[in-house]
């Protein structure tokens, strides 16, 4: 067997766990053989790493690899990207084209985000699983390719199936090896390891101190949830590099960076819970939940700020600031806090304003960028699209 700790360094993979360490030999054992296989995971573990391990040890290695976000191409173009087209298939198709299949041809192609793929590329997918067959939109020509394919997904395949958005028998085809990446918080021996790594890069690449944890702010990292992976510790190991200015990181600080969710205070990592997940729109409670925070930061600077002309600056104010305070809408928060809750409310928020608030912030804080909000949200950018259409959403606003 290959040695595991030199092909972690090869990849840039980091972690000793016996999960990880796992999938990776799984991924070794099948690398060889031309089996299709299926990569899942929650989103953000690092479920890329994989199929590049496979092709980087299987006979195609030579060959080209290529990998495709499905979640990311707009459905009207996924079969043309795929597949290729003919000249004049289609309105701006002003000269033939290969697709992504024709290209991989002898070579490896990664599919993810594959539960993402509209029902009639699932059926055009199948067909090349089955056969090695395709047809370019535009043409009736049968062409052959001679592809391994690797597909991933953070969705319950068995339940999209089970709700019609994914073809059963393409699922089969898919998952004739199947490879679980696990959850951060099932690895908690590898946490401080990644933390470590990601501040470390950040202190090389900007030219300053690494910071460092005390042993407190080491336990509750090692025992916060992680609701969005390595993608998540990375982004806030980034944060509070750029920041923070002690270098010395305490759990006071740390848990600033670190958003709690009624179902989701520090626990062990590893414990084995989790909340229900739909799979549809994975971070719909954090975007709720962020929203509520956001909310009652905005109302406690309102609050603050209305003190300090009470009693500041020798200003008379006929109405004291708690009573003005008062008349401010309360968040869910707020609400569990207080003994008498007067609704008073110019209107309540539902579900749905809550996400397009979110989602707009997101976007504002990206320039409008939906692949980068995409990541922010810890969503595809494909739902982040859906979403957007749904909510009415104006980007140009």
């Amino acid at each position: 067997m290959t040695d595991l700790t030199a092909i972690k360094q090869r990849f840039g993979i980091i972690g000793n766990s016996e999960l990880l360490n796992r999938a990776l030999e799984v991924a070794l054992r099948v690398a060889p053989t031309d089996l299709s296989v299926l990569v899942t995971g929650e989103s953000g573990v690092g479920k890329e790493f994989f199929p590049q391990v496979i092709h980087a040890f299987s006979a195609r290695k030579h060959n080209k690899y290529i990998a495709v976000n499905c979640g990311a191409i707009p459905e009207g173009t996924i079969d043309s990207e795929l597949f290729g087209h003919e000249k004049g298939a289609f309105t701006g198709a002003v000269e033939a084209r290969k697709g992504y299949f024709e290209e991989a041809d002898g070579g490896t192609i990664f599919l993810d985000e594959v539960a993402e793929l509209p029902h009639s590329t699932q059926v055009r997918l199948l067909r090349v699983l089955q056969s090695g067959e395709y047809i370019r939109v535009g043409s009736a020509k049968v062409q052959k390719t001679n592809v391994r394919v690797v597909a991933a997904t953070n969705i319950d395949l068995p339940e999209a199936i089970a709700s019609g958005r994914f073809r059963e028998d393409l699922y089969y085809r898919l998952n004739t090896v199947p490879i679980v990446v696990p959850a951060l918080r099932e690895r908690p021996e590898d946490i401080f390891l990644l933390f470590r790594k990601f501040a470390s890069d950040v202190a090389v690449q900007y030219r300053m101190p690494a910071i460092m944890l005390d042993e407190s702010a080491r336990h509750l990292l090692e025992s916060y949830y992680w609701r969005g992976n390595i993608r998540q510790l990375k982004n806030v190991a980034e944060q509070i590099s750029a920041i923070e200015e002690s270098r010395t990181i305490t759990a006071a600080i740390l848990r600033r960076y670190l958003p709690v969710h009624d179902n989701e205070t520090p626990m062990r990592a590893g414990s084995g819970s989790r909340p229900a997940d739909d799979g549809s729109f994975a971070s719909e409670r954090e975007l709720l939940y962020k929203v509520l925070f956001d909310m009652r930061a905005d109302i406690n600077d309102l609050k603050r700020m209305l003190q300090e002309l009470t009693h500041g600056g020798g200003m008379t104010v006929h109405h004291p600031a708690k009573e003005i305070a008062g008349l401010l809408p309360q968040t869910a928060a707020d609400f569990a806090e207080s003994e008498v809750v007067v609704d008073e409310t110019p209107r309540t928020l539902t579900k749905a304003d809550m996400q397009r608030r979110q989602i707009e912030e997101a976007l504002r804080r990206n320039n409008g960028r939906r692949r980068e909000a995409a990541a922010e949200l810890f969503m595809s950018e494909r739902t982040l699209y859906r979403k957007i259409k749904e909510l009415g959403i104006d980007e140009n606003s």
